[in-house]
């Protein structure tokens, strides 16, 4: 095919198709801290779509095109956000907002607080609340024990202590 017979905007919008980010179906629990992280990521994308406006490219449109959807996103989530006050919660019990200290047979301490979905993070041993560990603590208690399968092996693990911010 000739050259003559493409349209640039053709061109330019080639790959531009961007889906939307998934919203999960779960219940949207959130700490203080999350919904903070929330409002912040709002923040932030509204200022990078502030600043992507002044540029006229067929990159800045992507750019823009995945800043809007991630703002969709987020407004979404604000949304259907549920606050969670952990202090409302019963201490003596692992809940959402908990932070948990567990100890298996060898020793060896393991740390998590049980957070929402967008709040997850591993790294800062960020538990979402959905995870499958996170819903094997929920409803326990200080001492309790149970059998957590970690890299394809079986560990016995007790609840060792229970803290809310």
């Amino acid at each position: 095919m000739s050259r003559a017979f493409v349209k640039e905007n053709d061109l330019e919008h080639a790959g531009i198709d961007i889906p939307e980010r998934p919203v999960s179906s779960e219940p949207n629990y959130v700490t203080q801290t999350g919904l903070t992280e929330l409002r912040e990521s709002i923040k932030a994308i509204e200022i990078s779509l502030d600043e992507i406006k002044l540029i006229d490219s067929a990159e800045s449109k992507q750019i823009k095109m995945k800043l809007e959807r991630d703002l969709r996103y987020y407004l979404k989530r604000i949304e259907s956000a549920i606050l969670i006050d952990s202090k409302n919660q019963d201490h003596t019990k692992v809940l959402f907002g908990a932070k948990v200290k567990l100890i298996n047979t060898d020793g060896k301490e393991y740390y998590f607080h049980l957070v929402g979905e967008d709040e997850a993070n591993l790294s800062k041993n960020k538990l979402s609340y959905i995870a499958p560990l996170a819903k094997q603590l929920i409803g326990s208690v200080l001492g309790d024990e149970f059998t957590w399968m970690m890299q394809g092996e079986e560990q016995q693990m007790y609840i060792d202590e229970i803290t809310y911010n």
